[in-house]
């Protein structure tokens, strides 16, 4: 059978950067970091005390009380970056058959707070069960898509992703190929996330997976740096309206690029540890690139998972140079987490945003916080340290890992 086209129509973000896509871009451009001193509870006897929180959000100002009571905040993160995506697209018009409108919303963790919260006030009663009755739905990691398809009524395939940080990469790995099988004619796509919160920074704490950078929170993400002493842990959510390529054309859609090729893979490996190589990114990429008819010399840009983590930073561009080889040092590489900080199961949507538009603008956002040279690290490549590049950008790429091993890559192309 033919395979169809996938092309990307709409876009919504809730970040530490914006809850838009237009303030995230532009923050991106400009270096802005998200990091600060955490707000959501007392972090003063943590050894982290500081996120990339998202800043300005009332949940009031989207939801009514009672309706709010029901959601969790990754939730509310997600059904907000999702309205924005769904009022971009116009996917609401009367050329839309609900019926082939699916929703595939990831998370890693879920709704955290929520669960915390209700065994917290359990373990503090008398031992008689009073559980919330919205205690399940608000916590389990698939209800966001279920919460979307009610709120619009799409009817299509609808369920959750979870691979740890892959999570929502996954995520548009599944919507791109149900849709180019012919299974549906669009999907709002994305993840969100709301880990800001004890169980969440006090768990990666005791991974020793976050940075203890407590004295300079705005430069704590430091990506490809010598001195990078973990990830910033971070919250929000994004949502894409993934469509096939007919169907936008035919209802007057704009078009953001096209999706042209997914990779999965696994590290089989470490629970938390990436191989050191890189096998299974390699794997990913290469997969993605092959699956989209592409020559590695094509590759113009690569937005890395670059989480600024000892391990990560070293063999994701080992995997770079030894899939690309010479062709690797006239890609421009870049890690945006550098300034969102790591969003976990959201960050492959915040990331796959900031990617599309890299495609549309032929500008590339900046690693910010290098410092000092990783001699681990081949700093030949093109980190694209400290201030936008401006160049053409044709082909890019997304890359997001996770614990267990899960490796996703996604290749964004212009439409032509």
């Amino acid at each position: 059978m033919k395979l169809k086209r996938v092309v990307v129509t709409g876009l919504g973000a809730v970040t530490p950067l914006g809850t838009n896509v237009s303030d995230y871009w532009n923050a991106l451009l400009n270096g802005v970091s998200g990091a600060a001193e955490i707000t959501r509870f007392d972090a003063s006897k943590f050894k982290t005390q500081f996120a990339c929180e998202v800043k300005g959000f009332d949940s009031y100002e989207h939801f009514d009380r009672k309706e709010a009571r029901k959601y969790d905040l990754f939730a509310q993160f997600g059904l907000v970056a999702a309205r924005q995506a769904v009022a971009d697209s116009n996917l609401l018009s009367d050329k839309v058959n609900k019926d082939r409108v699916g929703v595939i919303w990831a998370s890693g963790i879920g709704g955290l707070e929520t669960f915390m919260k209700e065994v917290g006030d359990f373990a503090k009663g008398d031992g008689t069960p009073r559980f919330n009755p919205f205690f399940i739905p608000k916590m389990i990691a698939d209800i966001t898509a279920g919460h979307i398809s009610i709120e619009y009524g799409f009817r299509g395939p609808n369920f959750a992703t979870v691979s740890a940080c892959a999570s929502s990469a996954n995520a548009m790995a599944d919507a791109y190929n149900y849709i180019r099988l012919g299974y549906a004619d669009a999907f709002i796509v994305g993840g969100s996330e709301a880990p800001v919160n004890h169980p969440g920074v006090g768990g990666f704490n005791a991974m020793h997976a976050i940075s203890v950078r407590n004295n300079d929170p705005k430069t704590a993400s430091r990506p490809f740096d010598v001195n990078r002493d973990g990830f910033v842990i971070g919250e929000g959510g994004a949502g894409l309206v993934f469509e096939e390529y007919d169907h936008a054309v035919a209802r007057g859609a704009k078009i953001y690029a096209e999706v042209a090729g997914a990779g999965l893979s696994a590290d089989a490996y470490h629970m938390t540890s990436p191989h050191p190589e890189g096998f299974g990114a390699m794997l990913s990429m290469k997969q993605a690139i092959e699956g989209a008819g592409l020559e590695l010399t094509q590759m113009d840009h690569i937005n890395t998972h670059g989480t600024s983590t000892p391990l990560g930073d070293i063999s994701e561009p080992k995997a770079i140079t030894t899939l690309f080889g010479e062709h690797a040092y006239n890609i421009s590489i870049n890690s945006t987490k550098s300034m969102t900080g790591h969003l976990l199961g959201a960050a492959g949507a915040i990331e796959a945003i900031a990617t599309i538009l890299a495609v549309q603008y032929d500008i590339v956002p900046p690693t910010i916080n290098h410092f000092d040279d990783d001699p681990e690290i081949d700093n030949k490549l093109d980190f694209t340290f400290h201030t936008a590049k401006k160049r053409v950008v044709d082909v890019a790429l997304s890359n997001t890992f996770g614990f267990g091993g899960h490796n996703a890559s996604l290749v964004f192309k212009k439409v032509k």
